[in-house]
């Protein structure tokens, strides 16, 4: 299989279906920041980190994949509505939050009270959840507007604001596993 095809020089894509539209197109900006959030969670994965995080980040990476192709899918093909929709395996669950609301319920076990706000950084693998949980905010907005738009599943909706929820308990966990301080935001006294 090619990597390249020259399909899409100038400025066009096909959705799964397909149907053309412009790289623009908020669908592609949607799959695409859920594709950006998924390499950097593979970037997070590639830290020292514990074997239960690896694994559940792998689980999340897999989630994203799926949503992502539901993303792609041209919502006017009548085919991806029908009975025979060959992607109808590939949704977000209920389970799925719940996985990562337990996760996260797990964490906050161990972790100090949340007092003040917190500064992304203190530690790379730190900042890397960071960078995870703003991308992933941002892949909720733009999935909230194509949903306004086009429609997006409200699993998939829910699913990225407890992922992003999810990536901030991580970051405090991880400040606790690796022995640093969290920075408290000082706001300036004027």
């Amino acid at each position: 299989m090619k990597i390249y095809t020259k399909t899409g020089d100038k400025g066009k894509t096909s959705l799964i279906g397909g149907k053309r539209v412009s790289k623009s197109n908020l669908r592609i900006e949607a799959y695409g920041t859920i594709d950006e959030l998924n390499a950097y969670i593979g970037f997070l994965r590639d830290q020292s980190v514990d074997l239960d995080t690896k694994n559940t980040l792998l689980n999340i990476q897999n989630n994203l994949f799926s949503i992502g192709t539901l993303l792609a899918l041209d919502p006017e093909n009548e085919k991806f509505r029908s009975k025979e929709n060959p992607y109808s395996t590939l949704n977000i669950t209920v389970e799925d939050i719940s996985i990562l609301e337990n996760e996260m319920d797990n964490f906050n076990k161990k972790l100090p009270d949340l007092a003040h706000f917190i500064l992304p950084g203190g530690h790379p693998t730190v900042s890397v959840c960071h960078i995870c949980r703003t991308i992933c905010r941002r892949a909720e907005r733009i999935c909230v507007n194509l949903n306004e738009e086009s429609g997006v599943s409200e699993e998939i909706i829910i699913y990225l604001n407890r992922l992003s929820d999810y990536f901030f308990v991580l970051a405090r966990k991880l400040t606790l596993d690796f022995g640093v301080s969290e920075i408290k935001w000082e706001p300036k006294n004027k």
